[in-house]
C-alpha cells in the first residue's frame, strides 16, 4: 500500500504507428489491447512515449522505405532518452529479421506476425541486462508443415475499440496465412500458411463486438474465402457459413469479406451475399492481369477466360453487386501487347474500382530469383497512370448512374473536408458508404455518425456520391 504523499501511479505511454492492409490495422489493435492490461495508454505524441512501435508491411518497397525512414528520424530520440523501447513488428519483422537490427541497431525488439503474443514480454525484457531482441517464425522452408505452422502462432487478445476506423466498424480475422505461392508476393513466407480459425472463435468475437456496439463488421483473410474448417464433428465450415451465423447475431447491420480469391468464389458463397439482406454487395477479387502468359508467371493459377465467367457468374447470382480488382502493371515481361490485355480486360469488366500498382521487386520471391525486372520504371509509371485514367472514367460512368437513386448509407463521421460551422456543434459535411461500398457525401448533423440513414444522390464523380438525407430509416432493398 502507498504510502501518504507517494507519487501517483503514473502509466506507461505508448505510441504506435501502423503501415499497409487491414491485417495490420486488426493486429495492432490486438497488440495495444494486450499492452493496456501492462499499465500502456496511447499517446499521438512519440516525443512523451514509453515504448514506440511500427506495425510493419512488406508488400512493396516503399512500405519499408517509410519504415527505415522513421527509424532513423527516431535515433536522437533514442539517444537522448535511452530507456525509450523501440520496436519493429509485422511482415517486415519476419522479412528482414537481422537486417533490422544492423540498419537500426537502436531497436530493442524485432517481432513477427506469427509471435506478436510476445510483445509484452519483450518489451519488458528490453530494459533488461540480457533482452531477447528477436522473436519471428519458422521460414516456410525450416521443417515439416506442422512444425512450421505451430511457429505462427494466432493472436486473439482482447479487442481494443481505440484503434478501430471507427468506433462501430471493426475486422475479424476468419484466416491467417497464405498458400497460392504467386510469385511476385512475400506474403506466404512472411506470415504462413493457411490457418482457418474455430467458427466458435470468430462467432465469439463477433458477439463481443456487437456488444461494444459495432454495426459494421469485416472478415479478413489473404484469401477469404477460402475458408475452410474442419470441425470436432467432422462438419466442414464455409465462409458462406461464418456469414449466416453472423447475420443472426442482434446489433451486426453489416457484413464485410476481403480479400477473395478467383478460383474459390464459390456459387454457396455467391449465394449467401445474395440472400443475406445484411451482407454487403461488394467483392474485391484481384484480377492482377489480363494476359495470360503474365499470369502464368505470376503463378495465379487461372486463365483471364476463367476470371471472367467468375465474374459473370457472379453479376448473374447477385443482381447489381459491385466488384473492384487489382493489377500490377509492369511484371516481369510484360509486353505493350500484354499490357493492352489488360486493358481490355478493365473496359470489358467494367470494376467499381480497380487498385492498380507498379511492380515491385521483392527479395525472398520466386519473380525475383526467376524472371528479370525488365519493364523500365518510367513505362511503369506510363502504364500505371494511363489505366488509371481508364478505370476512373468507367467508375464515373458507373457513379453517375447512381444520380437520382436513393441508397442505404452507413454514416462513419466527418467527410475530409467538413467544417465546422460558427455557433453550430453539427458537423458541415458527413461521409459514410453504400451497402455495394460506394464513398457517398452529404449535409448532416454529427448525431447522425453511427447510424443508417437514406441518401438522394444528387451528383456523383469517379469516386464519390454526392446527396442529401431523406431519413434515417433503413432501405428496403439495400444499395
Amino acid at each position: 500500500m502507498a504510502e501518504q504523499g507517494d507519487p501517483p501511479h503514473q502509466k506507461k505511454k505508448l505510441y504506435i504507428e501502423t503501415v499497409g492492409c487491414q491485417m495490420n490495422l486488426l493486429d495492432s489493435e490486438l497488440v495495444v489491447a494486450r499492452l493496456r492490461q501492462d499499465g500502456y495508454e496511447l499517446t499521438d505524441d512519440i516525443q512523451q512515449a514509453d515504448a514506440i512501435l511500427y506495425n510493419t508491411c512488406s508488400v512493396r518497397q516503399h512500405a519499408e522505405d517509410k519504415v527505415y525512414s522513421a527509424l532513423g528520424r527516431i535515433k536522437r530520440l533514442k539517444e537522448k532518452k535511452p530507456e525509450v523501447a523501440i520496436g519493429v513488428l509485422g511482415c517486415m519483422a519476419q522479412k528482414d529479421q537481422d537486417q533490422i537490427l544492423r540498419r537500426a541497431p537502436h531497436v530493442d525488439i524485432v517481432v513477427g506476425p506469427g509471435q506478436l503474443g510476445r510483445v509484452p514480454e519483450l518489451l519488458a525484457r528490453a530494459k533488461g541486462d540480457d533482452p531477447t531482441r528477436l522473436a519471428v517464425s519458422r521460414a516456410r522452408t525450416d521443417g515439416s508443415l506442422e512444425t512450421i505452422t505451430a511457429s505462427f502462432e494466432t493472436y486473439d487478445a482482447n479487442r481494443e475499440p481505440a484503434m478501430r476506423p471507427t468506433p462501430f466498424q471493426a475486422f475479424i480475422r476468419v484466416m491467417m496465412g497464405c498458400d497460392k505461392f504467386c510469385t511476385y508476393c512475400i506474403v506466404p513466407s512472411v506470415r504462413g500458411p493457411e490457418q482457418s480459425r474455430p467458427p466458435v472463435a470468430i462467432l465469439a468475437e463477433a458477439r463481443l463486438l456487437a456488444d461494444q456496439g459495432v454495426k459494421e463488421i469485416t472478415l479478413l483473410g489473404q484469401t477469404v474465402n477460402s475458408y475452410r474448417y474442419r470441425a470436432p464433428d467432422g462438419r466442414i465450415w464455409r465462409l458462406s457459413d461464418i456469414l449466416a451465423k453472423i447475420h443472426e447475431i442482434e446489433g451486426i447491420e453489416r457484413i464485410k469479406f476481403i480479400t477473395n480469391f478467383p478460383n474459390d468464389m464459390t456459387d454457396d458463397l455467391l449465394q449467401a451475399v445474395r440472400d443475406l439482406p445484411r451482407v454487403s454487395r461488394y467483392l474485391h477479387v484481384p484480377a492482377q492481369s489480363g494476359c495470360d502468359e503474365i499470369l502464368k508467371r505470376m503463378k495465379r493459377m487461372y486463365s483471364v477466360a476463367a476470371y471472367e465467367e467468375m465474374l459473370a457468374r457472379t453479376r448473374e447470382t447477385i443482381p447489381g453487386v459491385a466488384v473492384s480488382s487489382d493489377f500490377i502493371v509492369g511484371f516481369c515481361g510484360e509486353t505493350q501487347e500484354s499490357y493492352e490485355k489488360t486493358v481490355r480486360l478493365v473496359e470489358r469488366s467494367r470494376f467499381k474500382n480497380s487498385f492498380i500498382f507498379k511492380y515491385s521487386a521483392r527479395e525472398g520471391t520466386r519473380a525475383d530469383r526467376l524472371y528479370p525486372d525488365d519493364v523500365p520504371e518510367l513505362e511503369k509509371k506510363r502504364r500505371n497512370n494511363e489505366l488509371l485514367a481508364i478505370q476512373t472514367a468507367i467508375s464515373l460512368e458507373d457513379n453517375r448512374e447512381w444520380i437520382g437513386r436513393t441508397v442505404e448509407v452507413l454514416v462513419e463521421g466527418p467527410s475530409r473536408t467538413s467544417v465546422r460551422r460558427e455557433g453550430w456543434d453539427g458537423i458541415d459535411q458527413l461521409t459514410g458508404r453504400t451497402s455495394c461500398d460506394r464513398i457517398a457525401v452529404f449535409d448532416g448533423s454529427e448525431r447522425l455518425v453511427g447510424r443508417m440513414v437514406r441518401v438522394a444522390i444528387e451528383d456523383a464523380s469517379a469516386v464519390t456520391l454526392f446527396g442529401r438525407v431523406e431519413t434515417t430509416e433503413v432501405v428496403a432493398t439495400p444499395a
